[in-house]
């Protein structure tokens, strides 16, 4: 097998070259802060950039999913995998200040997890891909996926039961984070259900038997899955809550619906626990003389890590170490940290040594991709020690200079690793064996029911013409 050596500076140096349109993709994407399954204008902005880029757009309302999308550049073999989110979660915007303060705009909505991040440092670690291999005269192909709707439904899952990950040779992914360290790590496998118990109405004073509770229903499910627990192994997670329960205490309910996750640590133990659960909810139906509607909709794979990958990320993140952060950027931590009353830290100056594979209680719907082909993603610290993701303090940091900064060093370490993907067959080689032997005899089997098309909380607006018009500008195979 033959390499091909790269100074990794010439790569880092292309980076630096395009962070003006990283810097400038990571603010516009703030800026819109479109969430989950609503990313029109985000998914349009990255499809023009891109082609502006010379990027061949290969489809677009990937997979099912309106705001996914694919594209790529170059040609033949290898083939490198980059992972861009963009979507935002409600409730969570503010403006990048220290403390908390509504957008001026008036957009509630905000990057509490540095989505906009996610885009702008993928988007940046294939720009300087491509110079590189333009000017070195290096062969492959860059593909971009477009993974929206990342905290809800993520169109990944989709993506991989169509199989458009099969025919590369690894997958690239990053996450802003709280400290500088490469993602060797497991997440849960989950399922998502939602689960309707429909009854009959009566007037709850006078002629109570003449009804049958949905809410009964609903209450007596909630307690055989409590009582469940004791028997579950101790990975195992269940968490739910009520969306309908009734509406007037005078009235016997014929609606009651329930939205419930089930996690542990692989597809077997979770499908174990969803059937167990998908029995207890027959017979709180039976019951209560009343029916259910068992809607299994969304499902993810645990995260599976690759060793080749993590150990060559980890070389490149100890080379560059934690972004510079300057003395304006400091302070501005501390004031948040502050103003949440946590001890005024700043922002993390050290990188974290290699994890051994911690499993965490969490799901990524990157653990579908992972299952499919070699993957490794790394972390960037983008908000104070102390402060997490999914706040308004992170939609802040994720609005200024040290979201930037985040994205940046993202970039680097995901272009270092995929210039050595692309040029390195021995490389390239150990991170397919290592995937094969955590995979044999594990085939890939899509969580998602046969029947599932599209996301079950797709808005119908997006499924209409006047939504697929918004994207007639950008030509592609879909």
């Amino acid at each position: 097998m033959t390499t091909k050596t790269i100074d990794p500076e010439w790569v880092l140096q292309a980076v630096d070259a395009v962070q003006p349109i990283m810097e400038q993709a990571s603010d516009k994407l703030w800026q819109l802060a479109e969430v989950s399954l609503e990313e029109v204008k985000s998914a349009e902005y990255l499809l023009a950039l891109l082609q502006d880029q010379g990027f061949k757009i290969i489809s677009t309302g990937t997979a099912g999913i309106p705001t996914a999308f694919v594209a790529e550049w170059g040609t033949g073999e290898p083939k490198l995998g980059i992972l861009l989110e963009y979507d935002a979660l409600p409730g969570l915007g503010n403006e990048a200040v220290s403390c908390k303060q509504a957008r001026k705009d008036g957009t509630t909505s905000g990057h509490g997890c540095g989505h906009n991040l996610i885009g702008s440092a993928a988007l940046g670690a294939a720009l300087a891909l491509k110079k590189t291999m333009t000017e070195q005269g290096i062969s492959g192909t860059i593909r971009l996926y477009g993974c929206a709707s990342e905290e809800t439904e993520g169109a990944k899952v989709y993506m991989a039961r169509e199989k458009l990950f099969d025919d590369l040779d690894a997958v690239l992914h990053c996450h802003p984070f709280e400290h500088a360290i490469v993602g060797n790590l497991r997440t849960n496998a989950t399922n998502g259900i939602r689960v309707e118990f429909l009854g009959t109405t009566a007037h709850a004073g006078m002629t109570p038997w003449l009804g049958r509770s949905s809410v009964h229903a609903a209450e007596l499910f909630a307690h055989s899955v409590n009582l469940m627990r004791e028997h579950l192994e101790p990975t195992a997670r269940m968490h739910y809550v009520y969306e309908s329960a009734g509406l007037a205490p005078n009235v016997v309910p014929d609606y009651a619906k329930m939205w419930m996750t089930i996690r542990d640590i692989d597809r077997t133990r979770v499908n174990a626990t969803t059937e167990w659960v998908r029995q207890a909810a027959e017979g709180a139906a039976m019951a209560t003389q009343t029916k259910s509607n068992f809607i299994l909709y969304f499902g993810m794979y645990d995260l599976l890590p690759n060793t080749p990958l993590a150990q060559r990320m980890q070389t490149y993140l100890e080379q560059l170490g934690a972004p510079a952060w300057t003395e304006a950027e400091q302070t501005f931590a501390r004031e948040l940290q502050t103003n949440l009353g946590l001890e005024p830290k700043g922002m993390p100056t050290t990188i974290v040594p290699l994890q051994n594979e911690p499993a965490l209680g969490g799901s990524t719907d990157v653990g579908d991709i992972s299952w499919n082909v070699p993957t490794m993603g790394i972390g960037m610290p983008s908000v104070p020690i102390g402060i997490g993701m999914h706040t308004w303090a992170a939609t802040a940091t994720h609005g200024m200079s040290i979201g930037r900064k985040a994205a940046a060093g993202m970039a680097k370490v995901l272009a270092a690793t995929g210039m050595d993907i692309l040029t390195d067959s021995d490389f390239r080689q150990a991170a397919k064996a290592d995937f094969e032997r955590r995979t044999a005899g594990k085939p890939y089997v899509s969580p998602l029911p046969e029947d599932r098309k599209q996301p079950f909380g797709m808005p119908e607006w997006m499924t209409t013409d006047a939504c697929r018009e918004m994207f007639s500008g950008v030509k592609g195979d879909s």
